[in-house]
C-alpha cells in the first residue's frame, strides 16, 4: 500500500481563476510541497469557521453530519485525498464503528470540513502530490504561490480607531455585548478573520473580568 503523506491546512484565499471560489492550500508536514485545491464559497466558509473556532448560532451542514456520526457511534479516524482525476480531487473519509472500518467517498472540500471538526489527520499520496503539488524553496514565501495568500488578505482586519475608541468607552459587559453583535455582522458578511478578532477580544475581556 502506498505510504500516506500528512498534510496541514496553510490558508484560504480567493481563487484568481474562478469568481466566487477559494483556494484551500494544503502543505505536506514533512516537506515543502503545497497542494492548492479550488473549493466553493460555502465549503470555504465551513472550513474557516472551524479553523477560527467560531460557532454559528445554528449548526451548519458539516456540524450536523458530525453530530449524527457521533450519535450513532461513528468515529472518524482520518481523511485521505486519494487521487486527482480530470482536474478533480477525490477523497475518502475513514470511519470506525463497532470495530469495523468504513470508507466513504467524498468531495475533498466536504472531507476537509468534516475532518477539521473531528480534528483528525488529513493525508494524501505521493502520486497526488507528484501531479498537483507545487514545490517551494526555503527562500520562497507561501504568498508567492497561486492561491496560497494568507487568510489575513482575504478576511479584513477589525474596524479602525473610531470603532475601538467607542468600545473602550463602554463598561466591560457592554463591550462584550457590542462585540458579540459585531461578530454576527462579520459572519453575515463572511468576514471570518474579523469575527475571530472580535472573539479573541471577548476572551481577553472575560479573562480580565474574572
Amino acid at each position: 500500500m502506498e505510504e500516506k503523506i500528512l498534510l496541514d491546512i496553510l490558508g484560504l484565499s480567493s481563487s484568481q481563476s474562478e469568481v466566487g471560489h477559494f483556494a484551500l492550500v494544503m502543505g505536506e508536514v514533512e516537506g515543502n510541497r503545497r497542494l492548492p485545491i479550488i473549493i466553493d464559497g460555502f465549503q470555504a466558509r465551513a472550513i474557516a469557521l472551524e479553523i477560527e473556532n467560531i460557532k454559528p448560532n445554528r449548526p451548519m451542514t458539516h456540524d450536523l453530519i458530525v453530530s449524527i456520526a457521533k450519535t450513532f457511534g461513528l468515529e472518524l479516524l482520518e481523511v485521505i485525498i486519494t487521487e486527482l482525476r480530470e482536474g478533480i480531487f477525490y477523497a475518502r473519509l475513514i470511519f470506525e464503528a463497532n470495530g469495523k472500518i468504513h470508507e466513504i467517498d467524498s468531495r475533498t472540500s466536504d472531507a476537509v470540513a468534516i475532518g477539521v471538526r473531528f480534528k483528525v489527520p488529513i493525508y494524501t499520496y505521493e502520486a497526488v502530490l507528484a501531479v498537483a503539488g507545487i514545490e517551494v524553496t526555503d527562500e520562497e514565501e507561501d504568498d508567492e504561490l497561486p492561491g496560497s495568500a494568507e487568510m489575513d488578505e482575504e478576511f479584513p482586519e477589525m474596524e479602525g480607531e473610531e470603532e475601538q475608541v467607542e468600545l473602550e468607552d463602554l463598561a466591560i459587559p457592554d463591550r462584550i455585548r457590542r462585540l458579540n453583535t459585531l461578530i454576527e455582522e462579520a459572519l453575515s458578511n463572511e468576514e471570518y478573520e474579523e469575527a475571530a478578532k472580535y472573539r479573541d477580544e471577548i476572551n481577553r475581556l472575560e479573562g480580565e473580568n474574572n
